[in-house]
């Protein structure tokens, strides 16, 4: 039952509907589902996020919501760092940007990313890089227009360098006359 399970916690929180929250283990470590509130400060708008804490770091989905109970944003968590598609959203629900990040693994900051040869274009080699960040912008970005919810904008990013529109493919071998 309950006892043995708040044997776990040196604190936890129940929830409005009776679930156990806000858990920090033995090590003071976060875990499990928290909701934690933020309050206005300095005209910035308070707000609430809500998701789940493996080992202190967020894990997973996060939903971020205004204090009136609107949704602000859906982020996507890997080792406490944002990974793959993130959304965000005006007062009304209306998406306002997708961005596309990926998180790095701390254990192992090192990737193996294909980028073009220098030399031959149309070759690939593999290349070993560090990521200087914990997070870096990789994929699609696109900027809506609230209203039409059409797009605006696209911005492509690989490892945190932002390609030229059209991206990488477009460019033709030259070849010579012959």
């Amino acid at each position: 039952g309950m006892l043995a399970q708040s044997q776990l916690w040196t604190s936890y929180q129940l929830s409005v509907t009776g679930d156990t929250i806000n858990c920090l283990d033995k090590k003071n470590l976060k875990q499990g589902r928290w909701v934690i509130r933020t309050e206005e400060l300095r005209g910035e708008p308070g707000y609430e996020e809500e998701g789940l804490f493996t080992d202190d770091k967020k894990d997973g989905p996060w939903r971020r919501y205004n204090l009136q109970g609107d949704i602000l944003a859906i982020e996507f968590y890997k080792w406490g760092n944002r990974d793959g598609k993130q959304q965000y959203f005006t007062m009304l629900g209306d998406l306002l940007r997708e961005e596309s990040w990926n998180a790095v693994n701390p254990e192992n900051p090192y990737d193996t990313i294909d980028v073009p040869d220098l030399n031959n274009p149309m070759v690939m080699q593999s290349k070993i890089i560090k990521h200087e960040a914990a997070e870096v912008k990789n994929g699609n970005w696109k900027f809506y227009d609230p209203t039409s919810g059409m797009v605006l904008k696209t911005e492509y990013w690989v490892y945190g360098q932002k390609e030229k529109a059209g991206g990488s493919g477009t460019t033709q071998p030259v070849t010579g006359d012959p």
